[in-house]
């Protein structure tokens, strides 16, 4: 397939992606896409998407915890003001 913002052809690998279900933050690892190799843009089959999905409504083996910060950024532009 090519790259839908640069029309370079992309080439399939496994990335990190971040995967939110019912306001939970997720890192999966190892998810098949196509990545753009200008620009990197990634793409992700609607099965892939689908079988995430479902194998996060079931019990998983968890690998690590992390913690995540969530920041305003325009509360954190005016505070450095």
């Amino acid at each position: 397939m090519n790259c839908e913002f640069c029309d370079i052809k992309t080439i399939s690998r496994k990335v990190k992606r971040h995967h939110w279900l019912h306001k939970k933050l997720y890192v999966i690892e190892n998810v098949p896409a196509e990545v753009c190799t200008e620009c990197g843009e990634r793409y992700f089959h609607a099965k892939i998407l689908d079988a995430i999905d479902k194998m996060l409504l079931k019990e998983h083996v968890v690998k690590e915890h992390i913690q995540v910060e969530v920041i305003n950024i325009e509360e954190a532009m005016l505070a450095s003001c």
